[in-house]
């Protein structure tokens, strides 16, 4: 069987896996019109390619807080992967490892934390951090085995507030980013805060509808921040055009999450027929995102991401007015 784009992967797995696990991966809060405008606002998005620009070297390699990757998609956090597949993160950790990009490990996880990270050991590899009433546990950041996992909602912290920002970077030099803004007001508290990065989320439309799409945030959030810290984005990305309007935009890198958990349910097929290595099958959603993106890359004129153009910030009313008076 041959699958060549992430909808190939999608209908994979929406037909073999469990309707129970299906339904648990698709799931969108409510009506899930935030989860299907994640990805209509990138069909409503229109490049403007330019036509006779050297593209003869071209180069798709980025940097995500000061390390290298090759291109710029990464695996975003997504909780249970052994629903897909019985490896189920340390497959996850193979599949980044190999592609060489970030990996981004869920407080929900199915495996330990110690466990994905000797899965590859030498993987870029972040940790999504669910803050719980008992602050003893989100400090340890590392947890014995399964079944630590899966704790239940009401065990989180309510009470978490931007004053948080600092007991964390009391507990670690590594750098802290923020998952979910979706506005100006809070990309401003973050870097007022001293985080060094921003993704641009609302978390696969499963939290709560009627929020805009990510892609449409994200033009605010880069003009807000100004580039003092990186801003990433999530939610909705299909395909290589996708990516290169995320970065256009001024995403500096985009994380996928719902592709990667339809790789690992086709890793299962693959087991049976004997006819790739084991555990990397949930690369091939990043590999055909890494192709597609290529070919809109070049198509687009753009041979290195690293001088597409800056999003210009929009003058405020106050400064459009003070503009108008020196004139």
């Amino acid at each position: 069987m041959s699958l060549i784009c992430l909808s190939d992967f999608e209908a994979y797995a929406r037909d073999h896996l469990p309707k129970a696990t299906w339904d648990f991966i698709a799931a969108g809060a409510d009506d899930s019109y935030t989860r299907d405008d994640n990805i209509l606002a990138f069909k409503r998005i229109r490049l403007r390619p330019r036509m006779l620009c050297d593209v003869s070297v071209i180069d798709t390699s980025t940097t995500v807080q000061g390390m290298e990757i090759p291109f710029p998609v990464g695996i975003a956090p997504t909780g249970l992967h052994c629903l897909a597949w019985p490896d189920g993160e340390l497959s996850t950790s193979r599949a980044s490892d190999a592609m060489n990009t970030c990996y981004i490990a869920s407080t929900y996880s199915t495996c330990s934390v110690e466990e994905i990270a000797a899965a590859a050991p030498k993987g870029l590899r972040w940790f999504q951090l669910y803050i719980y009433r008992n602050r003893k546990l989100s400090e340890q950041l590392g947890y014995d085995g399964p079944e630590d996992y899966g704790v239940p909602i009401n065990t989180l912290d309510p009470s978490v507030s931007w004053k948080d920002i600092y007991w964390l970077r009391n507990l670690t030099r590594l750098p802290i980013i923020l998952k979910g803004i979706l506005t100006k007001e809070d990309a401003e508290l973050a870097v007022e805060h001293g985080v060094q990065g921003i993704i641009v989320s609302n978390h696969g439309g499963r939290q709560l509808d009627g929020v805009p799409a990510t892609i449409d945030a994200l033009s605010e959030i880069v003009n807000a921040v100004q580039g003092r810290v990186e801003v990433y984005v999530d939610g909705g990305i299909r395909t290589g055009s996708d990516v290169l309007k995320a970065l256009a935009l001024g995403a500096r890198c985009v994380f996928v999450g719902r592709p990667v958990l339809w790789g690992l349910s086709y890793q299962e097929f693959e087991r049976s027929c004997k006819s790739c290595v084991m555990n990397f099958a949930c690369r091939w959603p990043l590999q055909a995102a890494k192709i597609s993106l290529q070919s809109a890359r070049t198509w687009c004129s753009f041979p290195s991401f690293r001088i597409l153009p800056n999003t210009k910030k929009t003058a405020s009313r106050e400064e459009r007015a003070t503009e108008e008076r020196k004139h």
